[in-house]
């Protein structure tokens, strides 16, 4: 019997073949990055990737409460008590039975007789594994308890994301916000005087009422602004699990320092490192096990019952009474209208779809990590152009006040100067945005956030 239970029939998982890119870099813009190395910025703990301490306050908090990572928890919880009964089951079951029974019949009205009985029994029973079909039980019940860390793991890694991606959005939205207060102040400055050369008559009414639409559309933009901000809090209170509050934040920095070599560490590393990749593979090794266990469904099942004790008609002479009992059910598939074989197709086509489910998430995993390093290496270029740009315009827009007090140009003149700068401020507070938010996704994309 031991040497059955040695036996475990069904094909043993192995990964499939995955023909890997050689590098996790750009073959084209690869400058910023480091060589290909076993290093990765994954390997960094949020805390350094984000010093704010405002900010790692709100990850910290969600981690902590919010809902979704809360009900990962309980869901690895109940796996690992699941994952222990079909560990239980491959092991002898023993139990008591204490049995007491007082009857009295009398049939026909005339033949009063006891029939009592007292049972006082160990029962142990026993399912013997010959082909492995308990065995593949708990395989599948462990792939799927490490599946639901996985999930728990991927689930910190998109949180700590989605924290940091809303928290740069709200400081952006801070500094859009001031931008735009400030573009009203300076349009109430041209208004007024455009105001007074009207009113002297210097100018004709088409540059005052020209001046009042300036005014009047960038005045719209603060209430839509404030709107976003708000919309904006809520998000960050709801993955912190609390209900809508005003969320403290720091000002927006005028430029973030990105580091000139990045390491992003090796393709195989990257399946290593992405939790979801790995959730996708213990998938699949529950469903090679699942296979396994409806293949060794076709096959015969042997279970052992011993009872040992007493029994007797009398209370009084139930440990005089011994009594022993062992049996041996055999269970055989024979006719089942090909239920059986029909099961084991079904876990076969099901193991197949969770292969392509597999493969699909490595694609997905280099698609994110080479999305986010063609970032990573344009981003810098983006906000150096932006920044040029907003220092030109800042140095235009003086020459145009300048000789607009002077009488040298037009209202107009001054409005197209106006409306550039405006454009490049708010230009170059996304790419500062931006460039935190590349930072954030390629962390994300190498499998960063979690330990």
């Amino acid at each position: 019997m031991f040497l059955f239970s040695g036996c475990q029939l069904g094909k043993h998982y192995t990964r499939p073949q995955l023909d890997l890119p050689a590098t996790l870099q750009d073959s084209v813009q690869a400058d910023s990055l480091a060589m290909a190395d076993s290093t990765s910025i994954a390997d960094y703990a949020w805390e350094q990737l984000y010093p704010d301490t405002l900010l790692q306050g709100l990850i910290r908090k969600t981690l902590a409460y919010n809902k979704d990572m809360l009900m990962a928890a309980a869901r690895v919880k109940e796996l690992a008590a699941m994952k222990r009964i079909d560990f239980a089951n491959m092991f002898p079951q023993i139990g008591a039975k204490v049995y007491l029974e007082r009857e009295r019949e009398n049939y026909g009205g005339n033949h009063k007789s006891n029939s009592d009985q007292f049972d006082l029994k160990g029962v142990a029973s026993w399912e013997l594994d010959l082909w492995g079909n308990l065995r593949w039980a708990r395989d599948k019940s462990l792939a799927d308890f490490m599946g639901s860390i996985e999930n728990q793991r991927a689930l910190q890694m998109s949180l700590i994301a989605q924290v940091a991606q809303a928290y740069f959005e709200l400081v952006s939205l801070d500094n859009e916000l001031a931008i735009v207060k400030q573009t009203v102040e300076a349009r109430r400055e041209s208004l007024h005087l455009v105001r007074l050369r009207y009113e002297g008559g210097l100018i004709s009414e088409i540059p005052f009422r020209q001046a009042q639409v300036e005014l009047s559309k960038t005045v719209t933009l603060v209430p839509d602004l404030e709107r976003k901000i708000t919309l904006k809090e809520n998000e960050l209170a709801f993955l912190t699990g609390e209900y809508p509050h005003a969320i403290t934040r720091a000002q927006q920095s005028t430029d973030v320092p990105l580091p000139e070599n990045l390491p992003v560490g090796l393709p195989s590393a990257l399946l290593e490192r992405r939790p979801d990749v790995r959730q996708a593979e213990q998938e699949l090794i529950s469903a090679n096990a699942s296979v396994g266990v409806a293949f060794t469904n076709l096959f015969p099942r042997i279970a052992l019952t011993a009872a040992a004790g007493s029994e007797s008609g009398e209370l009084s002479d139930i440990l005089k009474s011994p009594y022993h009992l062992l049996t041996a059910n055999i269970l055989q598939p024979i006719f089942a209208m090909g239920k059986n074989r029909a099961m084991l197709k079904a876990k076969k086509a099901a193991y197949e779809r969770a292969t392509y489910a597999y493969e699909k998430a490595v694609l997905n995993a280099f698609k994110d990590a080479y999305n986010a390093i063609a970032e990573f290496n344009k981003i810098k270029e983006i906000y150096d152009t932006r920044l040029r740009l907003e220092q030109s315009a800042k140095t235009t827009l003086d020459l145009a006040q300048l000789q607009y007090v002077n009488g040298a140009i037009g209202y107009m003149d001054l409005l197209d100067a106006q409306r550039t700068y405006f454009d490049a401020q708010l230009s170059l507070s996304y790419a500062v945005r931006d460039k935190q938010i590349t930072m954030v996704n390629l962390y994300k994309a190498l499998g960063g956030g979690w330990k």
